[in-house]
């Protein structure tokens, strides 16, 4: 296969790594603009995997490759990006800021040993980049910051670090301080000069400068011997003793590699300030495969198996991250390999269990997997082996979705999804012509394939294909890749799933008589309806006295009322919470039928409706919304005005507010793009169906 080069120069030769140690993988976590996939360039310009840095602004960047990602000039999807630096694979793992592209972020985490927060220099902190610290910090999961966008007009490192620390906590101490066009390590007491670009030169600081170098260097030594494994090095340093640095800098490395220290490094991409220093960090400090827990494992039919190590020899246990369409090569798996080492020319099993209800149903399959690839965003550069610990890329493994596991399958293996959120906004898609239709049908299972944060919905009884999805950018790039597919489509406005009932007593006569042929069709019956409380379903009771309707045709009468029930009475919306009483009938010898009973029944139940006043039942949800305290009396005021009911607020995890409310579900269609309106994204919710209430006169039936 002919290898595909990026726009911004030669890619960099493939390297199989053969020992997990030489691993680090290492995900870029912040918010959208933040610099994540400008820094990755310009690290992999540093370390010559590519001849120069690509840019954002003209669509040329390795990692943001996706047609969408330069349209929106926003990184859209996960992007793995290696290097190498003293000797050492760094697979950059380049994520999306934006909140609709968090399932390619937990992918990324998924895939990752290690997490680099990177957080601009004029920007502050957000509540969405806390929330991803405090998971990470859930899972031990090792942290450094990246202050970036120094060249920013705005820029204020100082004012960032102290903001990292206020959001992060203890723990995030900076290793270097700005000067000038350089750094100042602390623990060296050198001084990096980048005025020149990457590389630096090094010399001493300037004279000026040391007060503020000791009170920080002072600061970060005690923050180190507070990690210390030896108990006597505080004693010893309160005592006067001058601790050497290649004591200190081991502790260092040690503390960060556990993630209870999180190191904080200013970087500029544009004139490379900071980068060999991040890149030193990475290598040495961020732990290897061989230091991180591996996820639980069981067979494909649930039973535990003995938990696995990064072992090139043991058991091959690896995952799908991320599944893409590649116009070239068709379907491309990002597979990060925890245990044993994937080879080509030999087949695998792939099973994938437990994401049924987000349209992925379980399956096992046994695959050949012909070649295996490094990725370098879009690149695939042919390797011939994928060690534990490492990533790579297969390609036409035709039944492989995220999330699936892959095996030998002499001993087939099954590890438990990462949790993704829910998507939570609806867009109902339909082909322009009917000529499309199989064509929509074919990309909508690609896309469901590799992303678990979509999910389709085919609807039976508003007839419509729904996709749900995590918000409006999230919307645009399903969109956008559905008519890439060859598909002519367009959307619609979201149709909700009504429901209707009877909201008084009625009586219904239903009388079906039919000659034709010389064979006809007999059936006459009375039936009374009345309502059942919410939720109380259909009753059929059967009050015939004296054999008006025969026995045999009884049931009859109950199908053809059923089915009745299904099609709707006023607006065609299923009936629902009602008692029906057959009371009586009449019957022919020879005419009558079970058909004709059920066409009489039906035709009773039309007749009742009539006559009754009938009530349209809308659904309503159970929400539960997340939210910082500011913006509490702004979402209980929103939720009012679509016609909630709050029912009561609590404390909720990382001092966040839950309001629990009932929400009509008609309200509710666009509630994922106004909440996050209305918090400026630090809000998040779930719901749930609770029941069907009837809707008030006036209210907008649909989307």
């Amino acid at each position: 296969m002919a290898e595909k080069h990026s726009k911004n120069g030669e890619a960099g030769a493939a390297v199989a790594v053969d020992d997990p140690a030489k691993v680090r993988n290492v995900v870029l976590v912040g918010p959208s603009g933040s610099g994540k996939t400008t820094l990755t360039e310009a690290l992999l310009a540093a370390s010559g995997t590519v001849s120069r840095a690509g840019s954002v602004v003209d669509g040329t960047t390795v990692c943001d490759h996706d047609p969408a990602a330069v349209r929106q000039q926003r990184s859209v999807g996960l992007s793995v990006a290696p290097l190498l630096h003293d000797g050492i694979k760094i697979n950059l793992i380049d994520t999306p800021g934006y909140a609709d592209f968090v399932g390619e972020l937990r992918a990324g985490l998924r895939a990752a040993d290690a997490a680099l927060f990177v957080v601009c220099a004029a920007e502050g902190v957000d509540a969405a980049t806390v929330a991803v610290w405090e998971e990470c910090a859930a899972v031990g999961m090792p942290r450094a910051v990246v202050i970036a966008r120094l060249d920013h007009q705005r820029a204020d490192a100082d004012a960032e670090i102290a903001a990292c620390q206020a959001a992060f906590g203890n723990g995030v101490l900076p290793l270097y301080l700005p000067a000038g066009d350089g750094l100042i390590g602390l623990i060296t007491q050198r001084y990096f000069d980048y005025s020149g670009g990457f590389p630096a030169k090094i010399g001493e600081p300037d004279p000026a400068d040391l007060d503020r170098l000791t009170d920080a260097r002072n600061e970060l030594i005690e923050g180190i011997i507070a990690e210390s494994e030896d108990e006597g090095l505080m004693d010893r340093y309160l005592a006067g003793e001058e601790i050497a640095e290649s004591t200190l800098i081991a502790d260092l490395e040690a503390a960060v590699a556990k993630g209870t220290f999180h190191p904080v490094i200013p970087v500029c991409a544009q004139t490379g300030l900071g980068l060999g220093e991040l890149l030193d960090g990475m290598a040495r400090a961020f732990p290897s495969p061989l230091e991180h827990p591996l996820p639980e494992v069981t067979s494909p039919e649930g039973i535990p198996r003995p938990r696995l190590s990064a072992d090139p020899a043991g058991p091959l246990a690896a995952e799908v991250v991320r599944t893409a369409v590649d116009s070239y090569v068709g379907r491309v798996s990002l597979v990060r390999v925890f245990s044993g080492t994937l080879r080509p020319e030999r087949p695998v099993h792939v099973s994938g269990h437990g994401l049924a209800e987000r349209g992925h149903e379980d399956h096992d399959a046994d695959e050949r997997v012909a070649h295996l690839y490094s990725p370098l965003g879009s690149n695939l550069r042919e390797v011939p082996y994928c060690v534990a610990g490492d990533l790579c890329a297969l390609t036409k493994v035709g039944s492989a979705e995220t999330g699936d596991t892959v095996s030998y399958p002499d001993d087939p293996l099954l590890m438990k999804p990462w949790p993704m959120p829910e998507p939570l906004l609806p867009v109902a898609v339909v082909a322009k012509k009917r000529s499309d239709e199989d064509t929509l049908a074919r990309n909508l299972s690609r896309l469901v394939a590799g992303d678990p944060t979509l999910r389709l919905e085919r609807n039976a009884e508003t007839a419509q294909l729904v996709l749900w999805c995590m918000g409006e950018a999230h919307a645009d790039v399903v969109l956008s890749r559905l008519r890439s597919g060859g598909a002519e489509i367009e959307t619609e406005p979201v149709r909700i799933s009504l429901r209707e009932t009877f909201a008084s007593k009625a009586s219904g006569h239903g009388r079906h008589v039919k000659q034709s042929g010389g064979h006809g069709q007999y059936a006459v019956c009375d039936i009374e309806v009345e309502p059942l409380p919410r939720g109380g379903g259909f009753q059929f009771v059967d009050r015939v006295v004296g054999g008006a309707v025969p026995h045999q045709f009884i049931p009859s009468v109950e199908k053809g009322v059923r089915a009745q029930l299904a099609r709707g009475l006023v607006d065609g919306h299923p009936v629902v919470d009602i008692k029906v009483t057959l009371v009586d009938g009449k019957a022919h010898s020879v005419d009558s039928s079970d058909a004709a009973f059920q066409t009489a029944g039906a035709l009773a139940l039309k007749d009742a409706a009539s006559k009754a006043r009938m009530a349209l039942l809308e659904p309503v949800d159970e929400v539960a919304v997340h939210l910082p305290d500011e913006h509490l009396g702004t979402v209980l005021g929103d939720l009012s005005s679509r016609r909630g009911r709050v029912l009561g607020t609590e404390a909720g995890e990382g001092g966040r507010t839950v309001i629990r409310a009932e929400v009509p579900a008609t309200e509710l269609l666009r509630y994922a793009i106004d909440l996050r309106a209305l918090t400026s994204g630090t809000a998040t919710f779930t719901r749930r169906h609770a029941r069907f209430d009837p809707m008030p006169e006036g209210a907008v039936k649909s989307g």
